[in-house]
Formats: C-alpha cells, sequence, structure tokens
C-alpha cells in the first residue's frame, strides 16, 4: 500500500493508469566524479509494478543525465514506465482489480470522471449529472434519448458530451 500511494499521492504520479492499482517508487541520484559530486547530472529513476496487491509485471526504467528537463524520476522515468506497463495490460490481458488508490491531482493536471448514464433524464437533471462536462445537443425535446461518448466512459474534466433530445 505504501508503494501504491507514491504513485497516486506522491512524486510517481506520473506512472499512475486509471483503474489499475500501481505502486512504485521514484529515485534521483547525484553522481560522483573523483569524489566530489557533480553539479547538475543525475541518474533518474522508476521502479514501478502492477497490479499492486498482487504484482504480475515490473519494470525498471533509468536514465543517466537527462537533458532539458528537471532531473526528477518522477518526471523523466515515471511516463516511460507507464506507457511499457500501459503496453503490459494489453500484452498479458491483466483485469482491472478491485479497490486501489484514486490520484490526488495537482492543480495542473487535468482531472478524469466517469460519465454517468443520462440517458432518459430530462435536460435539467442531466445537466447538473454532467457539471464537470461540456454539453452539446442535438434533436428538440426534454428528455435524453442517447448520449456519446457512452455512460461508464472516463473523460477529462471539460469534455464534450453530446446528448440527442427526444420526446
Amino acid at each position: 500500500m505504501a508503494l501504491e500511494s507514491v504513485v497516486a499521492l506522491g512524486t510517481g504520479r506520473t506512472a499512475y493508469i486509471q483503474d489499475y492499482r500501481v505502486g512504485g517508487k521514484t529515485g534521483t541520484a547525484q553522481k560522483v566524479n573523483n569524489g566530489a559530486y557533480m553539479v547538475g547530472n543525475y541518474i533518474v529513476s522508476f521502479i514501478g509494478f502492477l497490479p499492486a496487491d498482487d504484482p504480475q509485471v515490473v519494470v525498471y526504467v533509468a536514465i543517466d543525465h537527462p537533458q532539458g528537463v528537471t532531473q526528477f524520476g518522477g518526471t523523466v522515468a515515471g511516463p516511460i514506465a507507464k506507457n511499457i506497463l500501459t503496453d503490459a495490460i494489453t500484452a498479458l490481458d491483466i483485469e482491472k482489480p478491485e479497490g486501489g488508490l484514486d490520484k490526488e491531482y495537482q492543480w495542473y493536471e487535468s482531472k478524469y470522471y466517469e460519465l454517468p448514464n443520462v440517458v432518459g433524464l430530462t435536460v435539467k437533471e442531466a445537466n447538473n449529472a454532467l457539471s464537470k462536462f461540456q454539453i452539446a445537443y442535438t434533436g428538440s425535446g426534454n428528455t435524453v434519448k442517447e448520449m456519446s461518448p457512452a455512460a461508464g466512459s472516463k473523460l477529462s474534466e471539460g469534455s464534450t458530451v453530446r446528448l440527442m433530445l427526444g420526446n
């Protein structure tokens, strides 16, 4: 659970995969030359695994002296590990586990929400249920007949949901 919190709540947020329990640890090591620490020269790393409660995949990414970026393991190696872990989910057909921690978003990150089912609701009820999204209407009437994307889809806050209205 502690290493899962690194990914959901801490320095490894860049390796977070929605609906999967990912554990991990970031690393930033300053390099030494002739007994002295080198200025601005680091090895950054991330080790991650999933599912966090029953690991089937472990990946370790280390980058020696990354250029042109902030040199932290979560910033540089975390996204690379996430891509590998995401591909492993598909390749190994890893099922979504129960439980896990929700990501704690920072002010600059997009937040994702699951779309509720608004088919059959009035326009007013749908507006209230979809308050985190933009809504585009087609058709006429006061009842939602269809929605796209489908209920249960995960969209970033502010994304557009299309609703077809009818009577």
